[in-house]
């Protein structure tokens, strides 16, 4: 269903797809989508050709579609948080101010360079209105979702959905570490070691599974980030090859195959108290 506090009810630019009411798990799909508001791209400096090979590198493509298997396959469908617009017209899960270390290659909530370090937007661009009208909803209606599942269970299970090139891009500020299949990032608060090993073990079909590179930490909405041990997350970096043509082709078979993966780990932890 389209969450109300979106920038615009009939086009929204988020959405909370409910699952199981006794569920305690949200899966967060912020980096699957492509689509760009015209206001938006008319703000981007690149050609339309290169415009699209960016998205080609910086789309999560088919997350959406490894999120939705997992939840039709589970014994208990999780909830689903997905982005309907790409992370070019905002990024939902950086930092929102000088916090955020992407900020040294111009990848900040809002970008201004590319995955090869090129010109996005123009020199002095404001970014305040998109982070106003996109960002700051965004938060706050994951805030909720986050919330609810805490009224409704007594604790939340964030997972995120990612993925990630075979070969580093440019912008990647920890590119040369190993890049495993399947990469698991985690937060020292709020990723207990049962969650860790739950994935291990539901991942562990795949050829492999790293820890925390090429990509580190997980995402947890501010008001309960370091502050709230009921909540409780991971993130899940799917390397590319696995699954899909690189860089932006089509889904092949390792799409279905992760995303019953990713069911087994919904319901290891649905189903472990304290998740």
């Amino acid at each position: 269903m389209p969450d109300p506090a979106s920038p615009s009810s009939a086009d929204p630019s988020f959405e909370l797809v409910a699952g199981a009411p006794d569920s305690p798990v949200l899966l967060h799909v912020p980096h699957s989508s492509r689509r760009l508001p015209a206001e938006v791209r008319a703000g981007i400096v690149l050609g339309d050709a290169e415009l699209e090979r960016e998205l080609d590198h910086i789309t999560d493509g088919h997350t959406d579609l490894v999120a939705d298997v997992a939840a039709a396959s589970a014994a208990t469908p999780p909830w689903r948080f997905v982005n309907r617009l790409s992370r070019l017209v905002v990024d939902p899960e950086r930092f929102p101010d000088e916090r955020e270390e992407m900020l040294a290659v111009g990848m900040g909530a809002v970008y201004t360079r590319t995955t090869h370090r090129a010109e996005l937007r123009p020199a002095g661009f404001d970014p305040a209105p998109l982070v106003e009208r996109y960002f700051a909803p965004y938060a706050e209606a994951m805030t909720r979702a986050v919330d609810e599942r805490l009224a409704a269970t007594g604790r939340a299970v964030i997972v995120d959905v990612h993925s990630y090139p075979t070969a580093a891009l440019p912008y990647e500020l920890h590119g040369d570490g190993s890049r495993p299949p399947v990469c698991l990032g985690t937060d020292s608060f709020h990723t207990p070691p049962a969650l860790l090993a739950a994935a291990r073990r539901a991942f562990a079909g795949f050829g492999g599974v790293g820890t925390d590179s090429p990509f580190a930490g997980t995402y947890v909405p501010l008001a309960h980030y370091g502050r709230d041990a009921r909540v409780s997350a991971l993130m899940v970096e799917l390397r590319r090859d696995l699954y899909m043509t690189e860089p932006g082709g089509p889904a092949g078979p390792g799409a279905r195959a992760l995303g019953v993966a990713l069911a087994a780990l919904v319901d290891a932890v649905t189903d472990a108290v304290g998740g």
